[in-house]
């Protein structure tokens, strides 16, 4: 918090993003096939994050549900999930006046993550199909008593964040890589029509759990939906700055400090960044994933933000430890040079598959090992 307040403080803060972002160490029993975290050499590396890192907890708020219309009736949803040992499938189905639109997700026993293999909309005319469906009320009544829950159990140990997609975030999800680009820049009508039917929604939301948790820091993400090289940085101005904002402003205006997650390159978007006045930016990655130098932000705008990063996720999985050393040194000394904000050490992105190999436990190691001896 001294961090993300701009104070003093006696080392840099060190995270290892989503390991202690989500509790792994307490999944790490669970025999779930699905579960990777229950492989035998997750456990050192879930027990350094609890034991030696500034936690940074990944929470969602969740809202009490609100009757939306029945299954079948335009504007509703189903849902049917199937699988075997292997894979397990989700198939989502929303129905509009005129058609069905289509879904589905793939998860591999071995993998922590989810594949879209096919998207919702396909076309302009699924895109038309679904900004004519009634939208379903706005959920209002906000359940603060899990985090609450949670952010006590943390105690000293870290703080807990509050998680948030943005409106482009959500639209740009409904398509493929391909189509949302194609259609965000030749059909800037329909989907400045989507973005404002998701902000609709968003913005509510966001008004209400930052007024019922004031002062916590938020994750926001979509931002890179709309960096370079996928959209040009005017474009970055209308879909981000424009919707994402006004959520940046709530969050703030209730003591908040509001982190925007970009991915990628920054150079020409961070002016657009700058104007949404956020009090922290991740994961800032170092090229060739970005194009700006830790320290190139730590210099013209690390003043205004705390910059989390810039441990690629790949140097971490790939290179021997006296080799990535030379990366977390580079990074502290970037993060932390002149005046500025604050700094947290940080990497990119963590493992996804059920095994930890030997170089990469001593990789993490290394981070907490020499945040805590910097400056000493």
């Amino acid at each position: 918090m001294a961090t993300l307040r701009g104070e003093s403080v006696d080392r840099p803060a060190v995270s290892f993003y989503e390991i202690g972002g989500w509790n792994i160490l307490s999944q790490c029993d669970d025999p779930d096939p699905f579960n990777v975290y229950n492989g035998p050499s997750w456990r050192p590396l879930a027990e350094m994050a609890e034991e030696r890192t500034d936690l940074i907890r990944m929470l969602n708020v969740p809202f009490a549900p609100v009757d939306g219309p029945a299954k079948g009736e335009p504007g509703s949803t189903s849902w049917e999930t199937w699988g075997d040992e292997i894979s397990r499938f989700t198939r989502r189905t929303v129905y509009c006046h005129d058609r069905e639109l289509t879904s589905m997700m793939r998860r591999d026993a071995d993998t922590m993550t989810s594949w879209t293999i096919e998207h919702l909309l396909k076309d302009v005319d699924d895109l038309k199909a679904y900004l004519a469906m009634p939208e379903s009320p706005v959920a209002t009544e906000v359940l603060p008593e899990s985090f609450l829950k949670q952010e006590a159990e943390l105690g000293d140990a870290g703080i807990a964040m509050i998680e948030m997609g943005d409106p482009i975030c959500n639209a740009a999800d409904l398509f493929s890589m391909e189509d949302y680009t194609i259609v965000a820049l030749t059909e800037g009508k329909l989907f400045h029509q989507l973005l404002e039917r998701f902000a609709r929604d968003l913005h509510t939301r966001t008004e209400i759990v930052a007024e019922a948790l004031p002062g916590r820091l938020w994750r926001i993400c979509g931002s890179e939906y709309a960096s370079e090289p996928y959209l040009p940085p005017h474009l970055y101005g209308e879909y981000v700055g424009g919707y994402t904002g006004p959520m940046v402003k709530s969050v703030q205006k209730h003591g908040g400090y509001a982190r925007i997650h970009s991915h990628g390159r920054l150079r020409n978007i961070m002016p657009h960044i700058m104007e949404m006045g956020p009090a922290g930016l991740d994961p800032c990655e170092p090229s060739p994933q970005g194009d700006m130098e830790l320290s190139e932000l730590r210099r013209e705008y690390g003043a205004d933000m705390v910059l989390f990063g810039n441990l690629e996720a790949t140097d971490l999985e790939n290179l021997p430890t006296d080799q990535f050393e030379q990366k977390i040194l580079a990074a502290l000394e970037q993060g932390t040079d002149g005046d500025g904000r604050g700094f947290v050490l940080m990497p990119s992105s963590c493992p996804y598959g059920r095994e930890i190999p030997a170089n990469v436990l001593s990789n993490y190691e290394a981070m907490v090992r020499l945040a805590e001896s910097w400056g000493g």
